[in-house]
């Protein structure tokens, strides 16, 4: 284990965290805000700390793709421990479990909040919230791959271990060049959606909130009512902008290069749009009694539909009144979430595509059993390690799921909270049913309940395994071999 590139690494992400606070420093001077003050002295403690970690540069450079793991995990923990410190010193949040849930939840774009009045924290605490998205959608790892002078060959491994999806290449020879063009399509995106915003009459400050939510697919609101207040051109261009940021990326580096008719052959795209048009027709349909008119259905039932599958988590309507089918059909779009190569979470389109082509692999063998055939998407064939990786993620995903909701049962809330409270973090949602509702929050849960739930943020957001890595026995007796009576390898 490369101990010494693990610590240079969280230097790294020490650093940049305490330079991305310098910002909240900015918007606290101009709304003549105390707070900022701490933002200010967390910011530069956290800087500090990173110049110290990466003071000594690692004899090796080379890691594989268990150092990248153990770096993820252990960064995303670090971030969430760090960032959350601003809201304790400021006393907008006193207790450190419900800080660390609330911070865990931005970094992790999942929008799960246990904030009863959102409207009551300082200008420069509601910055935090949001930026703490745009921070999460795209991933810290990724940023530092593309603007920190990394040496050595082996990084995709970071990549690997952040990115969300089955599988993560690259887009250009050089993997640094890559992390620059998702990054370069990521700002892209949230500026345009930021003029169409400005454009529909949106606060500025209430824009540049929304744009950074949306981007990172988390949904933090800066209103008690999510988006409900806002117009409905505004929530028509949130709703869009959700759809596209659930887009796989590689999509929009094709259609930068001219390249459309490959873009839109896409299977995991078309499949994704798909499900988004069936998802609204169905709950279009089963909604149209209960709203002002036609379009108002079709608004509520969209906007909705690409909140919750690409997992950002703003509501506009308390869908947990509406009739069963439209709360089961939200549900499934829990588990189905966005594209790879995207800011959203859940189980991603793409690993369905892959277990529904295996399955009918499957069929095909017992009819013909001599018969060989590769499962392709996007006409290459898919090797056998992908296959293999995304049914063990299914396997996995399910026993971290049962365990989870059997913990917060502990406490004794009914079932329909205990399922959807850990659907809502494991696949980065924000808003369950029930006692977690859209218009309700997880402030009421047990510190128990909390922690489960802020593990499962975090290993969501990380498909799972680098999460899981740092609970391996195995790992910390090759890490501290003397302690553990393990071998150095």
């Amino acid at each position: 284990m490369n101990r010494s590139m693990i610590r240079y690494i969280l230097g790294h992400v020490l650093l940049v965290e305490g330079l991305l606070m310098l910002p909240c420093c900015l918007v606290a001077a101009f709304y003549q805000e105390w707070e900022g003050v701490w933002y200010l002295a967390v910011g530069l403690a956290a800087a500090a700390l990173g110049l110290i970690f990466r003071r000594k540069k690692p004899k090796s450079p080379v890691f594989y793709l268990k150092e990248g793991c153990v770096s993820t995990a252990l960064s995303w923990v670090l971030m969430s421990a760090v960032g959350c410190l601003p809201f304790l010193l400021t006393g907008e949040i006193s207790s450190f479990t419900d800080a660390m849930f609330e911070t865990a939840s931005g970094f992790t774009t999942t929008g799960a909040s246990i904030l009863t009045d959102v409207e009551a924290l300082s200008h420069v605490s509601l910055f935090w919230r949001s930026f703490t998205h745009w921070i999460g959608g795209m991933g810290v790892l990724v940023f530092l791959l593309a603007v920190v002078p990394l040496s050595g060959g082996s990084h995709i491994n970071l990549m690997r271990a952040e990115s969300p999806g089955p599988s993560v290449g690259k887009l250009v020879p050089r993997l640094r060049y890559t992390a620059r063009i998702l990054y370069l399509i990521y700002l892209g995106l949230t500026l345009l959606e930021l003029t169409f915003l400005l454009a529909g009459g949106m606060p500025f400050f209430d824009a540049v909130n929304a744009s950074f939510a949306t981007a990172g697919t988390g949904g933090f609101g800066i209103k008690n009512s999510s988006m409900a207040d806002y117009s409905v051109y505004i929530q028509w261009v949130v709703g869009i902008f959700m759809v596209l940021f659930g887009v796989n990326f590689n999509a929009f580096y094709l259609i930068l290069l001219r390249r459309v008719r490959e873009a839109a052959a896409m299977e995991e795209v078309r499949c994704y749009l798909a499900i988004i048009g069936a998802a609204t027709a169905i709950i279009f349909f089963n909604i149209l009694k209960l709203c002002g008119g036609a379009f108002d259905a079709l608004t509520k039932a969209f906007f909705q539909v690409a909140s919750i599958i690409t997992t950002t988590g703003y509501s506009t309507a308390n869908f947990d009144l509406w009739p069963e089918t439209s709360r089961f059909v939200l549900v499934l779009l829990m588990f189905v979430g966005a594209c790879a190569g995207s800011t959203g979470g859940g189980i991603k389109v793409s690993r369905f595509v892959i277990l529904g082509k295996t399955i009918l692999k499957e069929f095909g063998s017992y009819i013909h059993p001599k018969s060989i055939k590769k499962i392709k998407m996007d006409g290459k064939p898919i090797e056998h390690e992908v296959v293999r990786s995304t049914n063990v993620y299914f396997i996995t995903f399910l026993m971290l799921f049962t365990l989870s909701a059997f913990l917060v049962t502990l406490e004794g809330q009914d079932l329909v909270t205990s399922f959807t409270a850990v659907a809502a973090t494991i696949n980065n949602i924000g808003p369950g049913l029930g006692a977690v509702g859209p218009v309700c929050n997880f402030a009421g849960l047990t510190n128990l309940s909390k922690w489960v739930l802020t593990f499962d943020m975090l290993a969501g957001r990380l498909e799972l395994f680098p999460m899981l890595m740092l609970f391996h026995p195995a790992l910390w007796k090759e890490t501290f071999p003397k302690r553990f009576g393990g071998r150095i390898k």
